[in-house]
């Protein structure tokens, strides 16, 4: 069907569309009260709300210049409808259809979390049972392992046990069950990392760990096939870490092969950062033991910060040094200059580049009370360079040391109540303008598009300003997202959207960006529009319109000019 220029295409006033209509030529308007909302492109569809509520059409569809489209009618789109991925697509939001783009993303555990918080529950069995006893226990609970309370202590009877000490020596079925378990039982407290569970038990050659809070049995971890399978290679270059081995010139490639590997087999995002994150944590305490060992113990207690992306935990590939010190006593600075020095050096052979901007603790190091009044004078007078550096450091995470930085906490939660502040933060983020231009197309600079600049990082600022107000001290920009909407200072569906938009832009980031190291290329936060496929494209022009629209309720809510 062909559409002279401006010639209405479907308006308020008919009952319902006649079909669902694919724009095959050209460009069409969708107007709200006379004013243009969205733009779509060849391949792009509309009519379906209207179609799918059996109701009006909710918006005008206009042609911008000469427009053909395509037009699927009723019945066949209603035969369409019977498949539930084509209903699902139709009816969804754009969270949910960007969920359906991207392939099903495995789930990996933080390993840095308490190996507690993803044990499975405990089986007991009397001490006095038999093998075979033991045997329908597991079968009837869908377990592999049982604990048992003897006078001795805790004993543990697995699947392999049955197999390799009763089956195979032939025992008959009335053997005491105690006979052949394992005793004492190894055991770790529950609040253990979870990398060093899981490398006790390998060390140990155990498959089952109980763990314990106190004396009492609170959990069983298991290494589980897809935990031995995944996390073979991320933990021994964790343990290697730890122990204060390697060569920091080699944990670059490390990383980045496991960051391929991860990729490869299909994690989420999250997934992948809170791994690189756990690991560069442990390269950081392992340069900071080292120096240690070389200037002597540290005068007093201290705080290795880290910033930016390191701080929100949203780093996949090593980008420049982000960090600082704080220490308890003004006149320490001579050592811990000396220690920011040669941990600094060590970063950088591991290949963080310094930061351009000279945020890191050599420069950036000072006693808690001298943090404390920057952060006020942030608060009390967030412009210029203030502004800036409060953004940085808003982000900070502690890496090391045993410094309690409550104090720096404080400010961050006085922050909700101060709406000077907020909107100077509010004002910085709608500097990240998404790359759109006429007609709301996506606008390629020499046919390429940074995918961080309008996209990542406007997220990013956006969930900083709503974290900040909604009194949350979440670092992540999803955790920020989530606290936004559960104080109901921006609506669920908009917090998945940016969350949906946020995941989708960094995981097209990371994929572009291993491609470029396979090539022997610097990694970039640029997209060439010939590497994206045509559904991609599409996906990216949406998110880049939604993130507008985001940008318009900040400015809105904060009283801005946009």
């Amino acid at each position: 069907m062909r559409f002279a220029p401006g010639e209405v295409i479907l308006s308020p006033v008919q009952p319902e569309a006649e079909g669902l209509f694919v724009v095959y030529r050209g460009t069409v308007r969708l107007e709200q009260d006379g004013q243009g909302v969205a733009w779509l492109e060849p391949g792009e569809s509309f009519g379906y709300p209207s179609l799918l509520g059996q109701q009006p059409p909710s918006l005008t569809a206009r042609a911008e210049g000469e427009a053909e489209c395509l037009l699927l009618s009723k019945e066949a789109f209603r035969r369409l409808l019977e498949k539930p991925a084509l209903a699902l697509f139709f009816s969804a939001r754009l969270a949910e259809r960007l969920r359906l783009l991207q392939p099903a993303a495995l789930s990996l555990p933080d390993l840095g979390q308490a190996a507690g918080e993803v044990a499975l529950g405990v089986v007991w069995l009397e001490a006095g049972a038999t093998v075979a006893q033991a045997a329908r226990r597991m079968r009837d609970a869908g377990v592999s392992a049982l604990l048992l309370q003897t006078p001795l202590g805790l004993a543990i009877l697995t699947d392999r046990d049955l197999r390799n000490r009763v089956l195979a020596e032939e025992l008959p079925p009335d053997t005491p069950a105690l006979a052949v378990a394992s005793a004492p039982a190894r055991t770790l407290p529950a609040r253990t990392p979870l990398y060093e569970a899981l490398a006790f038990m390998e060390a140990q050659g155990i498959h089952h760990l109980p763990l314990l809070e106190g004396d009492k049995v609170v959990g069983l971890l298991t290494d589980r096939l897809f935990l031995r399978r995944w996390l073979q290679t991320p933990l021994a270059l964790l343990r290697r870490l730890e122990q204060g081995q390697g060569d920091p010139s080699e944990y670059r490639e490390q990383l980045y092969a496991i960051v391929r590997q991860m990729v490869a087999a299909g994690f989420s995002v999250p997934a992948i950062t809170r791994q690189v994150s756990l690991l560069n944590d442990a390269l950081t305490r392992s340069l900071l033991r080292r120096a240690e060992a070389h200037l002597g113990p540290p005068p007093c207690p201290y705080a290795w910060l880290v910033l930016g992306s390191e701080g929100r935990t949203e780093q996949a590939l090593l980008t420049d040094q982000d960090n600082a010190l704080a220490y308890q006593e003004p006149q320490a600075r001579p050592y811990f200059q000396a220690l920011a020095r040669r941990v600094l050096e060590g970063l950088s052979q591991a290949g963080f580049p310094p930061c351009p901007g000279g945020h890191m603790a050599d420069r950036w190091s000072y006693a808690l009370p001298e943090w404390a009044a920057r952060f006020r004078a942030w608060l009390e007078a967030p412009e210029g360079e203030a502004l800036l550096e409060a953004q940085i450091f808003l982000d900070f995470r502690a890496v090391a040391g045993g410094l309690a930085l409550e104090p720096l906490h404080g400010f961050l939660r006085r922050a909700a109540n101060n709406r000077p502040f907020l909107t100077a933060l509010a004002r910085s983020a709608l500097a990240f303008t998404p790359p759109l231009g006429f007609l709301g197309r996506i606008h390629w600079e020499e046919g390429q598009v940074n995918l961080k600049k309008g996209g990542i990082a406007a997220i990013v600022a956006l969930a900083r300003v709503y974290g900040l107000e909604a009194g949350s001290l979440a670092r992540p920009t999803l955790e920020r997202l989530r606290a936004a909407a559960l104080a109901r200072l921006i609506p669920k569906e908009e917090a998945e959207d940016l969350s949906e938009a946020f995941l989708f832009l960094s995981h097209l980031r990371l994929k572009h960006q291993l491609g470029a190291l396979e090539r022997d290329q610097p990694p970039s936060n640029r997209v060439a529009r010939e590497a994206l496929s045509p559904r991609e494209q599409q996906m990216l022009r949406h998110v880049f319109l939604r993130i507008r629209q985001a940008q318009q309720a900040l400015a809105a809510r904060f009283r801005l000019p946009l």
